[in-house]
């Protein structure tokens, strides 16, 4: 069974620029596509930066049937702390999986620390992203800080990396195994093992995936762009 659909819900957190919230929407989607008749939702948490976020890619997802839940001043110019009761529905409502999209490294990690007393009673993961070409996970020790600061904050214990090395239209195969071995390596500091590498479909062709060596290879498809 693939990660993706092990717990009701899976919390993805990670540093800026790793990827959280692309992973975030094609994991909602995926979990769509395997199981269509179920209730599914995405909750975008990421309070912190109102830029790059899941909810972007809202519209597809409700044409998918997926529920988007967001801060309410998300996709405008007001950057307000404020969360939106919708994302304690999961808590409540059993017939719902889902995931959560934890944006602002440790600042976000704390409105997931707030959740604590509610997370005791759902089945969930917390997954890490990583992107090795980002400059506060580029190493195995920088991950392995950020790894600690974000436990600290969300007070909960990461139950897996995903590795999302990128670096967009110019990412190698090279470059994502290198960023698997980072990721590893900080795995041996942090017991936290590499369960899964992201790629985007434009990017590694099909043929190319065979060269990674995580347990698991999820292919994402690119559903949040900009115009600059």
């Amino acid at each position: 069974m693939s990660i993706i659909n092990e717990k009701r819900l899976n919390i993805i957190i990670g540093a800026y620029g790793s990827g959280k919230s692309e992973l975030s929407v094609n994991m909602a989607l995926m979990m769509k596509e395997s199981k269509p008749e179920s209730k599914i939702l995405l909750a975008d948490l990421d309070i912190v930066n109102p830029f790059y976020r899941s909810a972007d890619a809202a519209r597809k997802l409700g044409e998918d049937g997926i529920r988007v839940i967001y801060p309410s001043y998300a996709n405008s110019n007001v950057d307000a702390p404020v969360l939106s009761g919708e994302m304690y529905v999961i808590f409540d409502d059993p017939a719902y999986s889902g995931v959560f999209d934890i944006g602002g490294e440790d600042m976000g990690a704390y409105v997931l620390g707030s959740l604590y007393s509610r997370l005791k009673g759902i089945d969930f993961n917390l997954y890490m992203v990583v992107n090795t070409r980002r400059p506060f996970t580029a190493d195995a020790e920088s991950v392995v800080q950020m790894t600690r600061e974000l436990e600290d904050a969300a007070r909960l214990k990461i139950d897996g990396y995903i590795c999302n090395t990128n670096l967009l239209e110019q990412t190698t195969v090279e470059e994502i195994i290198e960023g698997e071995e980072i990721i590893r390596k900080a795995g041996e500091y942090t017991g936290i093992p590499l369960l899964a590498t992201s790629v985007m479909d434009e990017f590694v062709p099909v043929e190319k995936q065979s060269e990674l060596t995580a347990p698991e290879i999820i292919r994402l498809r690119r559903t949040i762009h900009y115009d600059y």
